[in-house]
């Protein structure tokens, strides 16, 4: 038998061709891939994948049970808990919790606050105002400070700066945590450094041998300085607490906070038109794909929902879509709090494009396709029909929201 490797050009026009039907089961599974910020990131819901602490995780796409729309029912993993009775020391971290919940940035940070927490430390998570998550022990909180009240809520960065220096006070952490974001962290860090004293270490995506990198000059290069009391963390500074449970066990201050006398007046929040939101920024998107035949009705639906606009590379290819709103690894990779595709089979850089993306609806005909795999909510059905009655069901949601306020 000859050992030359044949090459097979079907299989290799099927693979190129993403409108194929067995276009998706021709794509390699991929495991790793480079993030943005190019740190490498693992599919940790991967078929086979092994964490560090040896838990294996389980397919739940029906692929091992040899259909696609067939669903595992096999029992999730209990992963271990993580108790720290006596903590030895704290590391404080404030999450920008936008929305009221953690961000994917949130989680990064709270996985580097377990890394130098190792064994003996626990983690502080301190929480203004109220909030929506119910996830924190899974994030990789021991310890949960809640500081309510009308003072913290809204633009207070002078009050809330008052709040963390009596969380210093109380509980003296070894390090504070805070995302380098625009949602607020960063300048509540800066405030917050100045008031203590310290100089922070800015813009941080790595701390490694008692070192923090972060970035400089235009992001171009990277500055290397001991590990600082007050970090200032990038997003994908660390991989997120995916292996442990956690407590998040309530804590209370001893002392009330201090009213400051603020010098600034909020507002309010203003209304921005969705279209203008940067991809990279939005929190909610809605995005079409090749599925997408009445594009009128779609921009409708959009702006019904109030959502910023999306599309996959066919979208846009095809004209369209703006190639400024295209979705994925060779598009803008976001990170949106929901993300609606309509029509999208789900090609894997589209799905790289989403990866961060907390909770995922998809619309579409074909029930195995790779992006209702991926989706936390599936609709199948046609798009057009779909679209007609979400703008009909929010009408109706603002119409008997007017009537009650009446």
């Amino acid at each position: 038998m000859s050992d030359i490797i044949r090459r097979d050009p079907r299989a290799e026009w099927i693979a190129r061709n993403r409108l194929h039907p067995l276009h998706a089961a021709m794509q390699p599974a991929q495991h790793s891939w480079m993030g943005p910020n190019g740190v490498i990131r693992k599919n940790l819901h991967g078929i086979g994948f092994i964490g560090p602490n040896g838990i294996k995780r389980i397919d739940r796409s029906g692929a091992q049970q040899g259909g696609a729309t067939k669903r595992s029912a096999a029992v999730e993993v209990q992963v271990p808990l993580h108790q720290v009775p006596a903590p030895a020391f704290f590391i404080s971290v404030v999450p920008d919790m936008v929305g009221g919940r953690l961000s994917s940035h949130d989680r990064d940070l709270l996985g580097l606050a377990h890394q130098l927490a190792g064994k003996d430390g626990a983690v502080l998570a301190v929480v203004f105002g109220e909030h929506k998550e119910n996830a924190f022990a899974t994030a990789g909180v021991d310890r949960l400070l809640l500081l309510e009240g009308d003072e913290f809520s809204g633009y207070a960065p002078e009050q809330r700066v008052q709040g963390l220096r009596a969380v210093d006070n109380q509980f003296n952490p070894r390090h504070w945590l805070l995302p380098d974001s625009r949602s607020g962290g960063g300048e509540l860090g800066r405030r917050f450094a100045a008031a203590l004293g310290e100089r922070p270490a800015t813009r941080v995506w790595q701390v490694k041998d008692q070192e923090c990198i972060g970035r400089a000059g235009a992001g171009l290069q990277d500055l290397a300085r001991p590990v600082a009391r007050l970090i200032l963390a990038a997003a994908e500074c660390a991989e997120p607490v995916s292996e442990t449970r956690h407590e998040a066990l309530p804590v209370e201050l001893s002392t009330t906070v201090a009213r400051s006398l603020s010098r600034i007046e909020d507002l309010g929040a203003v209304a921005v038109d969705p279209a203008a939101i940067p991809m990279a920024e939005a929190e909610f998107i809605f995005s079409g794909g090749n599925g997408v035949k009445d594009w009128g009705l779609f921009h409708r639906t959009a702006e019904a929902l109030g959502a910023t606009e999306g599309a996959s590379r066919v979208a846009v290819d095809d004209g369209f879509m703006a190639r400024d709103r295209q979705v994925g690894a060779s598009g803008t990779w976001v990170t949106a709090r929901v993300y609606v595709a309509v029509g999208i089979s789900g090609a894997i850089q589209h799905l790289q494009g989403i990866g961060a993306c907390d909770k995922v609806v998809a619309i579409n005909l074909d029930p195995g396709c790779d992006m209702i795999k991926r989706a936390d909510l599936s609709v199948i059905g046609e798009s057009a029909e779909i679209l007609q009655a979400l703008i009909d069901a929010v009408a109706t949601y603002r119409n008997d929201a007017k009537r009650d306020a009446a």
